[in-house]
């Protein structure tokens, strides 16, 4: 399968991966920032945006396998979402490909259980499979009001650029269910504690999809991660607090350390 994959800019390797539902096409105006200083590729997931659907249901490492193909050899890898587990998956298996892993609004685990509150609840997630059989544009709509902030100037932009993007490409419904199926049952939980290159996580302050006690979570098993809490920020940092979510990044980028 060959992926699409846009390049801009010079310098050290940086990959942006995307969420569940959009393509690479969200991180436009981020990628145009960074450009200057990195050279930037954007990676549509299968059946997302302008790549073909999987042939085969895939599963997360089978997804990571894919898009591994389509990224250059060594890279600094960000993902956002659904995009920021597959890049923690890339720096697990392949640890010598990854420079630095930047992960957005991103979980190791993305429903609850009894020993990991800081989730959605899987009858969330299992409502929106169903729907997604019946009207999956409508589906797509409703898991993108989950991503902002409500009543805020910056939610209303956020979602106005978030649907904007889903309209300009219609993902495949196999990859939409594949992606579902990842978000339900991967667990990279118990694999934390051997990331082995230096790491950031990003969270928002006010994600309703990724809460931010994930992140004190994630520190018992990985104390050298970097957490930063954007206060006021949903889901989609990069795009309701796009300078505040830059000068957090660009910190990382040219300085990174343990803890």
């Amino acid at each position: 399968m060959t992926l699409h994959v846009e390049q801009s800019g010079l310098g050290p390797d940086l990959v942006l991966l995307h969420g569940w539902g959009l393509h690479g096409g969200v991180f436009a105006a981020l990628a145009e920032q960074l450009a200057p200083r990195y050279r930037v590729t954007l990676i549509d997931l299968p059946g997302h945006g302008r790549s073909p659907p999987p042939i085969h249901d895939f599963d997360l490492a089978a997804v990571t396998e894919t898009i591994a193909a389509a990224a250059p050899p060594r890279a600094i890898w960000l993902g956002w979402s659904l995009g920021g587990m597959i890049a923690a998956h890339m720096a697990l298996s392949a640890p010598a490909r990854v420079d630095q892993l930047i992960l957005v609004a991103s979980s190791p685990r993305f429903v609850t259980a009894p020993d990991w509150p800081h989730a959605m609840d899987p009858a969330v997630l299992a409502g929106f499979a169903r729907a997604l059989e019946q009207d999956y544009r409508a589906t797509l709509e409703r898991f993108l009001s989950l991503q902002v902030t409500t009543g805020s100037t910056e939610g209303r932009e956020t979602l106005r650029g978030l649907r904007a993007a889903l309209l300009q490409y219609t993902p495949a419904l196999p990859a939409l269910r594949a992606g579902l199926e990842i978000l339900r049952g991967a667990d990279l939980r118990p694999r934390l504690a051997a990331l082995s290159r230096p790491t950031q996580l990003i969270l928002g302050g006010r994600d309703m999809l990724v809460p931010v006690s994930v992140g004190a979570a994630l520190r018992q098993r990985a104390p050298a991660i970097q957490i930063d809490v954007l206060s006021d920020a949903g889901h989609a940092p990069f795009l309701s607090h796009p300078q505040e979510f830059l000068a957090t990044l660009t910190e990382f980028l040219e300085h990174p350390h343990d803890g």
